[in-house]
């Protein structure tokens, strides 16, 4: 067997911490890590935090199941919880992009995991995020079953550190949502969203680091930078509630795109969505940050969620059912448009006033 070269005489011995990487702060976030999960548990988890890979059995009361994943971070809204010190929330914005998306196609979320790098490790800090994912997973109704933390000097900046998370859920065949049920007359309903979820946070930035007027104190109530940085709404526990009861269309995340961006991809080719901008109120954020930035009214409905975190499509003859079993849930629910025959000509979606 080859040894490895001796050193030089005298030369000052160097360590894994020489290097930058503290294994033993490793250690004592995954100690702080194993309550939060535990606290998320749900049928199914085999094994979780602390093996090489977690298990997951899924349940028999599936005929034909199919798994349903998505990953994805939280953008620059990252930027701002740096600047502000604000690390508590970003771990359930986490969660909530990836369990939002899944759900859209009918799957009810079944486990979650996270990957944290990092320049230096601050276990304080990266407790309050996972704290977040934790608090996140258990709104989600699915298990944080595992994940990883990366502590890579030289790679961030002090201080910051980047989010990815993935999200694995199931759906009977027959019940995935895909859109293609929809059709001319459909009623489509809007959920209110928490704020700006995890979108937008580029233009939001830009605009408060132009804005010459000081910030309102708060924004419908809420202090302005809980407003900014509210974490977004999960939407799991409600919908599937709602599956339960009767059929869903078409569900549409509205992230990355917006109203305008988001509906299309639910929607088949002889269907447009038509969204009546006087049946929603949009919060005083959009207003404030439309204002202060003067963005085009094209250009809101194209980055932000404006009030909506989440389209349903329904029959027309189930909406009033719908909104009823929804708000019972303690969503803020209403109908905000109708679907309409399309010609090639016309968009996807088109906002009437």
């Amino acid at each position: 067997m080859t040894a490895f070269p001796p050193g030089n005489p005298g030369t000052t011995r160097l360590s894994y911490r020489d290097a930058g990487v503290d294994i033993e702060a490793g250690d004592r976030l995954v100690e702080n890590i194993k309550p939060l999960a535990k606290r998320t548990l749900r049928p199914g988890v085999l094994a979780g935090i602390g093996g090489f890979g977690a298990l997951f059995e899924i349940s028999r009361h599936y005929r034909n199941p199919v798994l349903v994943s998505g990953t994805d971070g939280v953008g620059t809204k990252l930027k701002l919880a740096f600047q502000l010190d604000r690390h508590d929330h970003i771990g359930m914005d986490l969660v909530a992009m990836s369990v939002n998306d899944i759900l859209v196609q009918g799957a009810e979320p079944l486990f979650f995991l996270d990957y944290f790098a990092c320049g230096r490790l601050d276990v304080d800090i990266a407790t309050r995020v996972v704290t977040g994912i934790a608090a996140g997973c258990e709104q989600a109704g699915c298990a944080l079953i595992g994940g990883e933390t990366a502590e890579m000097p030289d790679m961030y900046p002090e201080g910051e550190y980047d989010l990815a998370g993935f999200a694995v859920g199931v759906v009977e065949k027959e019940r995935i949502i895909d859109g293609t049920a929809i059709q001319e007359g459909d009623a489509v309903l809007g959920l209110a969203s928490s704020g700006a979820h995890s979108n937008g946070y580029s233009l939001i930035r830009r605009i408060m680091e132009k804005s010459t007027a000081n910030p309102p104190a708060d924004l419908d109530g809420v202090p302005f930078l809980d407003a900014i940085m509210a974490p977004t709404r999960i939407y799991a526990k409600p919908v599937l509630e709602l599956m339960r009861h009767l059929p869903i269309k078409g569900l549409a995340h509205i992230t990355g795109g917006g109203l305008t961006g988001n509906i299309p991809r639910i929607l088949p080719e002889h269907a447009r969505a038509v969204l009546w901008r006087q049946a929603w109120e949009v919060p005083q954020l959009f207003r404030w940050l439309q204002a202060q930035g003067n963005v085009a009214d094209e250009e809101m409905h194209r980055v932000f969620n404006c009030g909506i975190g989440m389209i349903l499509v329904v029959a027309p003859d189930l909406a009033d059912i719908a909104i009823g079993i929804l708000r019972a849930q303690g969503e803020d629910v209403r109908q905000v448009g109708t679907i309409r025959r399309r010609h090639p000509e016309e968009a996807r979606v088109s906002i009437e006033r």
